[in-house]
Protein backbone atom coordinates (compact mmCIF):
# COMPACT_ATOMS: atom_id res chain seq x y z
CA UNK A 1 0.00 0.00 0.00
CA UNK A 2 1.56 3.11 -0.87
CA UNK A 3 1.79 6.35 1.31
CA UNK A 4 -1.24 8.42 -0.47
CA UNK A 5 -3.52 4.70 -0.23
CA UNK A 6 -2.35 5.13 3.69
CA UNK A 7 -2.96 8.82 3.54
CA UNK A 8 -6.64 8.31 2.13
CA UNK A 9 -7.65 5.81 4.22
CA UNK A 10 -6.72 7.79 7.27
CA UNK A 11 -9.01 10.13 6.54
CA UNK A 12 -11.90 8.17 5.11
CA UNK A 13 -11.81 6.17 7.87
CA UNK A 14 -13.47 8.04 10.50
CA UNK A 15 -16.18 9.25 8.23
CA UNK A 16 -17.07 5.17 7.17
CA UNK A 17 -16.90 4.52 11.19
CA UNK A 18 -19.70 8.03 11.69
CA UNK A 19 -21.55 6.23 8.84
CA UNK A 20 -21.68 2.71 10.48
CA UNK A 21 -22.83 4.42 13.90
CA UNK A 22 -25.38 6.36 12.37
CA UNK A 23 -26.84 3.50 10.35
CA UNK A 24 -26.50 0.94 13.60
CA UNK A 25 -27.97 3.52 16.09
CA UNK A 26 -30.80 3.67 13.67
CA UNK A 27 -31.65 0.21 12.96
CA UNK A 28 -30.82 -0.44 16.72
CA UNK A 29 -33.34 2.55 18.07
CA UNK A 30 -36.16 1.25 15.85
CA UNK A 31 -35.31 -2.28 17.14
CA UNK A 32 -35.86 -1.21 20.49
CA UNK A 33 -38.80 0.69 20.10
CA UNK A 34 -40.88 -1.90 18.43
CA UNK A 35 -40.20 -3.92 21.18
CA UNK A 36 -41.02 -1.80 23.65
CA UNK A 37 -44.57 -0.78 21.78
CA UNK A 38 -45.01 -4.63 21.35
CA UNK A 39 -44.16 -5.41 25.09
CA UNK A 40 -46.63 -2.50 26.20
CA UNK A 41 -49.34 -3.74 24.11
CA UNK A 42 -49.12 -7.18 24.99
CA UNK A 43 -49.19 -6.12 28.35
CA UNK A 44 -52.00 -4.20 28.06
CA UNK A 45 -53.86 -7.14 26.05
CA UNK A 46 -52.82 -9.55 29.00
CA UNK A 47 -54.28 -7.26 31.92
CA UNK A 48 -57.63 -6.84 30.08
CA UNK A 49 -57.91 -10.63 29.08
CA UNK A 50 -57.02 -11.83 32.70
CA UNK A 51 -59.80 -9.19 34.02
CA UNK A 52 -62.32 -9.70 31.44
CA UNK A 53 -61.86 -13.09 30.07
CA UNK A 54 -65.05 -12.74 27.91
CA UNK A 55 -63.27 -10.31 25.76
CA UNK A 56 -60.55 -12.31 24.35
CA UNK A 57 -62.18 -12.95 21.12
CA UNK A 58 -63.02 -8.84 21.22
CA UNK A 59 -59.80 -8.34 22.03
CA UNK A 60 -57.68 -10.03 19.49
CA UNK A 61 -60.41 -8.91 16.80
CA UNK A 62 -59.24 -5.04 17.86
CA UNK A 63 -55.20 -6.05 17.30
CA UNK A 64 -56.35 -7.58 13.97
CA UNK A 65 -57.61 -4.06 13.36
CA UNK A 66 -55.24 -2.06 14.89
CA UNK A 67 -52.22 -4.16 12.59
CA UNK A 68 -54.44 -3.41 9.36
CA UNK A 69 -54.32 0.58 9.85
CA UNK A 70 -51.41 2.44 8.28
CA UNK A 71 -48.96 4.82 10.04
CA UNK A 72 -50.98 8.01 8.47
CA UNK A 73 -53.79 6.63 10.77
CA UNK A 74 -52.18 6.22 13.85
CA UNK A 75 -49.67 9.32 13.99
CA UNK A 76 -50.97 12.33 15.74
CA UNK A 77 -53.37 9.97 17.88
CA UNK A 78 -54.75 11.81 20.79
CA UNK A 79 -57.99 9.58 21.99
CA UNK A 80 -56.57 8.99 25.92
CA UNK A 81 -55.72 12.83 26.39
CA UNK A 82 -59.88 13.26 27.22
CA UNK A 83 -59.18 10.83 29.75
CA UNK A 84 -56.38 12.39 31.44
CA UNK A 85 -53.88 10.99 30.18
CA UNK A 86 -50.67 12.21 28.10
CA UNK A 87 -47.38 10.14 26.32
CA UNK A 88 -45.13 10.44 29.44
CA UNK A 89 -46.71 7.80 30.95
CA UNK A 90 -46.55 5.34 28.44
CA UNK A 91 -43.19 3.25 27.42
CA UNK A 92 -41.31 4.57 30.42
CA UNK A 93 -37.68 3.04 30.57
CA UNK A 94 -37.23 3.63 26.73
CA UNK A 95 -35.90 7.46 27.22
CA UNK A 96 -32.70 6.22 29.41
CA UNK A 97 -32.24 3.83 25.84
CA UNK A 98 -32.20 6.29 23.63
CA UNK A 99 -30.03 8.67 25.83
CA UNK A 100 -27.43 6.21 26.07
CA UNK A 101 -27.30 5.12 22.38
CA UNK A 102 -27.55 8.86 21.54
CA UNK A 103 -24.85 9.84 24.01
CA UNK A 104 -22.57 6.69 22.63
CA UNK A 105 -22.94 8.50 19.04
CA UNK A 106 -22.45 11.61 20.31
CA UNK A 107 -18.64 10.43 21.54
CA UNK A 108 -17.75 8.49 19.22
CA UNK A 109 -18.09 10.13 16.22
CA UNK A 110 -15.64 12.97 17.49
CA UNK A 111 -13.28 10.22 18.82
CA UNK A 112 -13.33 8.95 15.35
CA UNK A 113 -12.43 12.50 14.22
CA UNK A 114 -9.89 13.07 16.80
CA UNK A 115 -8.14 9.51 16.41
CA UNK A 116 -7.72 10.57 13.12
CA UNK A 117 -6.44 13.76 13.25
CA UNK A 118 -4.04 12.06 15.65
CA UNK A 119 -3.18 9.26 12.87
CA UNK A 120 -2.66 12.47 10.40
CA UNK A 121 -0.26 14.54 12.45
CA UNK A 122 1.22 11.73 13.59
CA UNK A 123 2.37 10.69 9.86
CA UNK A 124 2.64 14.54 9.17
CA UNK A 125 5.83 14.40 12.30
CA UNK A 126 7.54 11.10 10.90
CA UNK A 127 7.78 12.59 7.41
CA UNK A 128 9.36 15.89 8.52
CA UNK A 129 11.03 14.14 10.61
CA UNK A 130 12.61 11.41 7.85
CA UNK A 131 13.25 14.71 5.84
CA UNK A 132 14.92 16.66 8.58
CA UNK A 133 17.07 13.47 9.06
CA UNK A 134 18.17 13.32 5.73
CA UNK A 135 19.13 17.27 5.48
CA UNK A 136 21.40 16.64 9.06
CA UNK A 137 23.01 13.69 7.26
CA UNK A 138 23.86 15.44 4.36
CA UNK A 139 25.24 18.82 6.50
CA UNK A 140 27.13 16.08 8.37
CA UNK A 141 28.53 15.08 5.02
CA UNK A 142 27.35 11.32 5.98
CA UNK A 143 28.56 9.38 2.83
CA UNK A 144 26.06 7.32 0.74
CA UNK A 145 22.83 9.77 1.82
CA UNK A 146 19.54 8.60 0.38
CA UNK A 147 16.28 9.96 0.76
CA UNK A 148 13.39 7.70 1.44
CA UNK A 149 11.06 8.32 -1.77
CA UNK A 150 6.99 8.12 -0.68
CA UNK A 151 4.27 9.28 -2.48
CA UNK A 152 2.35 11.69 0.13
CA UNK A 153 1.59 15.49 0.63
CA UNK A 154 5.40 15.89 1.43
CA UNK A 155 5.91 14.21 -2.14
CA UNK A 156 6.88 17.82 -4.02
CA UNK A 157 8.92 19.34 -1.20
CA UNK A 158 10.77 15.89 -0.93
CA UNK A 159 11.51 16.86 -4.79
CA UNK A 160 12.86 19.55 -4.45
CA UNK A 161 14.82 18.88 -1.50
CA UNK A 162 16.62 16.33 -3.63
CA UNK A 163 16.99 18.36 -6.57
CA UNK A 164 18.83 20.89 -4.35
CA UNK A 165 20.85 18.73 -2.56
CA UNK A 166 21.72 16.77 -5.36
CA UNK A 167 22.61 20.56 -7.07
CA UNK A 168 24.85 21.24 -3.65
CA UNK A 169 26.68 18.00 -4.40
CA UNK A 170 27.52 19.15 -7.64
CA UNK A 171 28.14 22.26 -6.86
CA UNK A 172 30.57 20.97 -4.02
CA UNK A 173 32.42 18.61 -5.98
CA UNK A 174 32.99 21.24 -8.55
CA UNK A 175 34.55 23.65 -6.01
CA UNK A 176 36.69 20.90 -4.43
CA UNK A 177 37.83 20.33 -8.07
CA UNK A 178 38.83 23.81 -8.72
CA UNK A 179 40.23 24.13 -5.63
CA UNK A 180 42.73 21.36 -6.06
CA UNK A 181 43.18 22.68 -9.33
CA UNK A 182 44.20 26.15 -8.43
CA UNK A 183 46.65 24.53 -5.51
CA UNK A 184 47.65 22.61 -8.26
CA UNK A 185 48.54 25.34 -10.56
CA UNK A 186 49.56 27.46 -7.30
CA UNK A 187 52.13 24.65 -6.77
CA UNK A 188 53.45 24.84 -10.53
CA UNK A 189 53.70 28.48 -10.98
CA UNK A 190 56.17 28.18 -7.72
CA UNK A 191 58.33 25.50 -9.08
CA UNK A 192 58.86 27.33 -12.35
CA UNK A 193 59.65 30.48 -10.43
CA UNK A 194 62.36 28.77 -8.49
CA UNK A 195 64.59 27.76 -11.29
CA UNK A 196 64.73 31.59 -12.67
CA UNK A 197 65.10 32.77 -8.93
CA UNK A 198 68.16 30.26 -8.58
CA UNK A 199 70.01 30.80 -12.19
CA UNK A 200 69.51 34.69 -11.22
CA UNK A 201 71.29 34.49 -7.80
CA UNK A 202 74.22 32.92 -9.34
CA UNK A 203 73.89 35.32 -11.83
CA UNK A 204 74.06 38.02 -9.35
CA UNK A 205 76.90 36.22 -6.96
CA UNK A 206 79.09 36.01 -10.12
CA UNK A 207 78.45 39.75 -11.07
CA UNK A 208 79.08 41.05 -7.62
CA UNK A 209 82.38 38.66 -7.57
CA UNK A 210 83.39 40.69 -10.91
CA UNK A 211 82.27 43.81 -10.85
CA UNK A 212 80.48 45.05 -7.55
CA UNK A 213 78.10 47.48 -7.57
CA UNK A 214 75.15 49.33 -5.41
CA UNK A 215 72.84 47.76 -8.50
CA UNK A 216 73.62 44.51 -7.45
CA UNK A 217 72.53 44.80 -3.60
CA UNK A 218 68.90 46.19 -4.98
CA UNK A 219 68.85 43.39 -7.27
CA UNK A 220 69.39 40.87 -4.23
CA UNK A 221 66.87 42.56 -2.33
CA UNK A 222 64.29 41.59 -5.27
CA UNK A 223 65.51 38.74 -5.84
CA UNK A 224 64.72 37.40 -2.20
CA UNK A 225 61.60 39.06 -2.41
CA UNK A 226 60.79 36.64 -5.10
CA UNK A 227 62.20 33.84 -3.19
CA UNK A 228 60.08 34.47 -0.10
CA UNK A 229 57.17 34.53 -2.38
CA UNK A 230 57.87 31.16 -4.03
CA UNK A 231 58.12 29.86 -0.74
CA UNK A 232 55.20 31.28 0.08
CA UNK A 233 53.35 30.27 -2.80
CA UNK A 234 54.36 26.54 -2.66
CA UNK A 235 53.35 26.61 1.21
CA UNK A 236 49.64 28.19 0.43
CA UNK A 237 49.70 25.41 -2.68
CA UNK A 238 49.88 22.58 -0.09
CA UNK A 239 47.13 23.68 2.70
CA UNK A 240 44.80 24.17 -0.74
CA UNK A 241 45.42 21.23 -1.40
CA UNK A 242 45.35 19.35 2.08
CA UNK A 243 48.95 18.06 1.30
CA UNK A 244 51.13 20.20 4.16
CA UNK A 245 52.48 17.78 6.66
CA UNK A 246 51.62 18.66 10.41
CA UNK A 247 52.76 16.18 13.30
CA UNK A 248 50.92 16.61 16.02
CA UNK A 249 52.06 16.33 19.72
CA UNK A 250 51.57 18.46 23.02
CA UNK A 251 53.30 21.87 22.17
CA UNK A 252 53.77 24.08 25.33
CA UNK A 253 52.90 27.62 24.61
CA UNK A 254 55.71 29.41 26.74
CA UNK A 255 58.50 27.69 24.42
CA UNK A 256 56.48 28.11 21.40
CA UNK A 257 56.50 31.71 21.93
CA UNK A 258 60.44 32.02 22.53
CA UNK A 259 61.44 29.82 19.71
CA UNK A 260 59.60 32.42 17.26
CA UNK A 261 61.19 35.74 18.90
CA UNK A 262 64.85 33.47 18.39
CA UNK A 263 63.87 33.25 15.34
CA UNK A 264 63.44 36.66 14.75
CA UNK A 265 66.09 37.81 16.62
CA UNK A 266 68.43 39.42 14.11
CA UNK A 267 65.36 41.57 12.70
CA UNK A 268 63.95 42.93 16.59
CA UNK A 269 67.63 43.88 17.04
CA UNK A 270 68.15 46.07 14.32
CA UNK A 271 64.49 47.36 14.54
CA UNK A 272 65.57 47.67 18.41
CA UNK A 273 62.33 45.84 19.20
CA UNK A 274 61.77 43.72 22.28
CA UNK A 275 59.53 40.92 23.02
CA UNK A 276 57.52 40.41 26.95
CA UNK A 277 56.85 37.20 27.25
CA UNK A 278 55.70 36.17 30.63
CA UNK A 279 56.07 32.47 32.05
CA UNK A 280 52.96 31.30 32.85
CA UNK A 281 53.64 27.55 33.78
CA UNK A 282 52.95 24.78 31.58
CA UNK A 283 50.36 25.23 29.37
CA UNK A 284 49.89 23.22 26.05
CA UNK A 285 47.92 22.68 22.70
CA UNK A 286 47.58 20.14 20.16
CA UNK A 287 49.54 21.11 17.14
CA UNK A 288 52.74 20.89 15.78
CA UNK A 289 55.82 22.74 16.87
CA UNK A 290 57.25 24.21 13.84
CA UNK A 291 54.26 25.42 12.08
CA UNK A 292 53.14 26.50 15.10
CA UNK A 293 56.42 28.64 16.16
CA UNK A 294 55.90 29.78 12.37
CA UNK A 295 52.37 31.05 12.89
CA UNK A 296 53.79 32.73 15.69
CA UNK A 297 56.57 34.38 13.55
CA UNK A 298 54.52 35.76 11.24
CA UNK A 299 52.24 37.64 13.68
CA UNK A 300 55.23 39.04 15.63
CA UNK A 301 57.06 40.28 12.90
CA UNK A 302 53.59 42.18 11.71
CA UNK A 303 53.72 43.56 15.03
CA UNK A 304 57.02 44.50 14.86
CA UNK A 305 56.60 46.25 11.53
CA UNK A 306 54.22 48.62 13.10
CA UNK A 307 56.49 49.40 16.39
CA UNK A 308 58.15 52.23 17.16
CA UNK A 309 61.90 51.92 17.32
CA UNK A 310 62.82 51.12 21.56
CA UNK A 311 59.15 49.36 21.43
CA UNK A 312 57.71 46.37 22.49
CA UNK A 313 55.71 43.10 21.63
CA UNK A 314 54.05 41.76 24.35
CA UNK A 315 52.79 38.20 24.63
CA UNK A 316 50.34 36.80 27.01
CA UNK A 317 48.09 33.30 27.02
CA UNK A 318 45.98 31.48 29.23
CA UNK A 319 43.82 28.48 28.92
CA UNK A 320 40.52 26.87 30.12
CA UNK A 321 38.40 23.91 29.71
CA UNK A 322 37.25 24.93 26.17
CA UNK A 323 40.41 26.42 24.85
CA UNK A 324 44.21 28.07 25.26
CA UNK A 325 44.27 31.44 24.38
CA UNK A 326 47.44 33.60 23.32
CA UNK A 327 47.57 37.14 22.90
CA UNK A 328 50.30 39.32 20.51
CA UNK A 329 50.13 43.02 20.70
CA UNK A 330 52.70 45.77 20.18
CA UNK A 331 52.52 49.29 21.47
CA UNK A 332 52.00 51.10 17.85
CA UNK A 333 49.31 52.80 16.27
CA UNK A 334 46.73 50.36 15.78
CA UNK A 335 45.25 48.75 12.58
CA UNK A 336 43.30 50.92 10.31
CA UNK A 337 39.55 50.67 10.94
CA UNK A 338 38.82 49.34 7.04
CA UNK A 339 41.64 47.28 6.76
CA UNK A 340 40.86 45.27 9.94
CA UNK A 341 37.66 42.73 7.73
CA UNK A 342 41.00 42.11 5.34
CA UNK A 343 44.25 41.28 7.37
CA UNK A 344 43.83 37.50 7.00
CA UNK A 345 42.99 38.02 3.34
CA UNK A 346 45.74 36.31 0.94
CA UNK A 347 47.57 39.86 -0.76
CA UNK A 348 46.09 42.29 1.00
CA UNK A 349 48.46 45.22 2.13
CA UNK A 350 46.31 47.72 4.00
CA UNK A 351 47.09 51.41 3.73
CA UNK A 352 49.84 51.83 6.26
CA UNK A 353 51.55 48.53 5.65
CA UNK A 354 55.58 48.48 6.34
CA UNK A 355 58.29 46.63 5.36
CA UNK A 356 58.54 44.92 2.10
CA UNK A 357 56.12 41.76 3.00
CA UNK A 358 53.77 40.51 0.03
CA UNK A 359 50.55 39.67 2.41
CA UNK A 360 50.53 36.44 2.81
CA UNK A 361 52.09 36.21 6.76
CA UNK A 362 48.86 36.85 8.33
CA UNK A 363 46.95 34.44 5.74
CA UNK A 364 49.33 31.61 5.98
CA UNK A 365 49.28 32.30 10.23
CA UNK A 366 45.52 31.67 9.98
CA UNK A 367 45.50 28.73 7.85
CA UNK A 368 48.09 27.29 10.04
CA UNK A 369 45.88 27.39 13.49
CA UNK A 370 42.98 26.53 11.13
CA UNK A 371 44.78 23.06 10.85
CA UNK A 372 45.33 22.73 14.71
CA UNK A 373 41.37 23.53 14.99
CA UNK A 374 42.14 27.39 16.01
CA UNK A 375 41.30 30.70 14.63
CA UNK A 376 42.95 34.06 14.96
CA UNK A 377 41.37 37.37 15.18
CA UNK A 378 42.75 40.75 14.92
CA UNK A 379 41.49 44.10 17.30
CA UNK A 380 42.56 47.45 18.28
CA UNK A 381 43.56 47.67 21.84
CA UNK A 382 42.18 50.51 23.87
CA UNK A 383 44.92 51.57 25.98
CA UNK A 384 46.43 51.71 22.07
CA UNK A 385 48.49 49.33 19.75
CA UNK A 386 47.36 46.23 17.49
CA UNK A 387 46.10 43.11 19.20
CA UNK A 388 46.46 38.96 17.81
CA UNK A 389 43.95 36.94 19.72
CA UNK A 390 44.59 33.07 19.07
CA UNK A 391 42.07 30.24 19.88
CA UNK A 392 42.54 27.22 20.01
CA UNK A 393 40.14 24.52 21.35
CA UNK A 394 40.84 21.28 23.06
CA UNK A 395 40.26 18.32 20.68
Amino acid sequence: MTERSKQRLTILLPVLVCVISIVGISVFWQYEYRQVAFTHISQFCEIVMENYPETEGQVLSVLKEYHTLTEQEIKGNQFLVQYGYDNSEFCRGIQWNFFISSMVFVLLVPGAFLLAIWQLNKRNRMRIAELTSYLEKVNSSAAGTVIQMKEDEFSHLQDEIYKTVTSLYQTREAAVQAKVNFADNLANIAHQLKTPITAAFLSLQLMKNTTPSIYGEQVGRQLERLNRLEESLLMLSKIDAGTLHLEFSQVDIYTALNLAAENLNDLLMKERVSVDIPDHGCMEIYGDMEWTMEALMNLMKNCMEHSKHGGTIHCDYSSNPLYAKILIWDDGEGFQAEDIPHLFERFYRGKDTAGNGIGIGLSLARSIFELQNGNITARNRPEGGACFEIRVYSH
